[in-house]
């Protein structure tokens, strides 16, 4: 990173809410971090549209009420601790009720800006898991996070602190904007989310429990299939086939170009990345390029996109990469005041299960309890573990 002395701090206003970097003279300005930039309906359902909606995306819950999405520009920080903004989904359930308990369902790995929760209307499967809670009478919250969206930018993947910050700052705006329509959030915050998401899920909720936002707290946790431990787990996977060769690839190409533009990892992509690869990789993550236009760009497996240099690199991480893994490798150390159940399958050929195995053992707690989905994929993990993750929150937490 090229302002590496402002990111200790940026990174610790990203979990405990502060309102930016103020460790340099020339540092940036206070952020009114939440502030509502702009507010656009997506769409208004009744419980009969909900219900065809979720079907026709493969989701089969029971549905209450309709709803009403809006997709909403706030104002929040960035991995520096500078002024930008982010877009999220808020879903509000079409009820009499004017005190809405929330859940936060952060959304999984993707490129493209407009496929993020808040933009794609076409069954858009994180939009979807987005209103499910909503049908039930929750209000909902879904963070595109940094860069995605309507974000300025290009996107931190997997970057902790701004997962935590985009998650408090969206929670803030959503506060805002509820109120604007006579209705109040309930503070006590159950949060969730799949693949990407159950790392950002995880760090959101780590964020809540430390005091990040005074009007929020964390009720209950359950992440899905996230990787938790970059530098332990997910990279050496990436490396000796536990993760498949083309999904390793688009991770490490996405992680690689990401963190470098937070912490400096190379100068020139070709000390990174093989030829021909290193001329076109940074722009394939430019936020216009869908997953599959990436990965039709891209090597089959790791040792032909990656120099020799990161190859041993991801193995035995040091200076500005260790930095990167270990800076995002935290969100499962603290020990949790809410229960907290954690979901992954063995079958996961994207998301090793001995990632959720790591969090449980750094969480430490008997609040926590790790379910084995069993031989299913990394999407089918998402789709077994939904159902029971709802009717979790709907005991821990009825919807009013």
């Amino acid at each position: 990173m090229r302002r590496a002395q402002c990111f200790a701090m940026a990174a610790l206003v990203a979990l405990l809410g502060s309102s930016a970097c103020s460790a340099r003279e020339d540092g940036p300005a206070p952020v009114s971090r939440g502030e509502i930039v702009a507010t656009t309906p997506i769409a208004q359902m009744s419980a009969q549209d909900v219900t065809d909606y979720l079907t026709k995306g493969g989701i089969d819950t029971p549905v209450r009420n309709g709803v009403e999405s809006y997709r909403v520009v706030y104002r929040t920080i960035a991995p520096d601790g500078a002024a930008t903004t982010a877009s999220g989904l808020v879903v509000l359930p079409r009820t009499d009720s004017r005190h809405l308990r929330v859940v936060s369902y952060e959304h999984g790995t993707l490129a493209q800006k407009n496929a993020a929760p808040s933009v794609d209307g076409v069954h858009h499967p994180d939009q979807a898991r987005t209103i499910m809670f909503a049908a039930v009478g929750y209000a909902a919250v879904a963070p595109d996070y940094l860069g995605l969206g309507e974000g300025p930018g290009t996107h931190p993947y997997t970057h902790a602190p701004s997962e935590a910050s985009a998650g408090v700052d969206l929670l803030r705006a959503a506060r805002t904007f509820t109120g604007q329509r006579q209705r109040e959030l309930d503070n006590a915050v159950l949060v969730t989310g799949f693949s990407q998401g159950g790392h950002a899920a995880t760090a959101l909720a780590k964020a809540l429990q430390s005091g990040a936002d005074p009007g929020f707290g964390l009720a209950a946790l359950a992440p899905i299939s996230g990787p938790y431990d970059v530098q332990h787990v997910e990279t050496p996977a990436g490396l000796d086939g536990r993760v498949g060769g083309g999904s390793a690839v688009y991770y490490f190409a996405y992680w690689v170009t990401a963190m470098n533009r937070i912490y400096h990892l190379y100068d020139k992509p070709s000390e990174a990345f093989q030829e021909p690869y290193a001329e076109k990789v940074e722009g394939l993550f430019d936020g216009l390029h869908d997953d599959a236009a990436i990965v039709t760009q891209l090597p089959a497996q790791p040792n032909q996109l990656l120099t020799q240099r990161f190859m041993d690199l991801a193995l035995n991480p040091t200076g500005q990469v260790l930095k990167a893994m270990t800076e995002s490798d935290g969100t499962c150390d603290w020990t949790p005041r809410v229960p907290v159940r954690l979901y992954a399958a063995t079958g996961d050929r994207n998301v090793p299960y001995a990632n959720a195995e790591h969090c449980l053992q750094a969480l430490h707690s008997d609040n926590a309890t790790l379910t084995n989905l069993g031989d299913t994929d990394h999407n089918g993990s998402v789709r077994a573990a939904l159902p029971g993750i709802l009717a979790w929150f709907q005991q821990a937490l009825p919807a009013t």
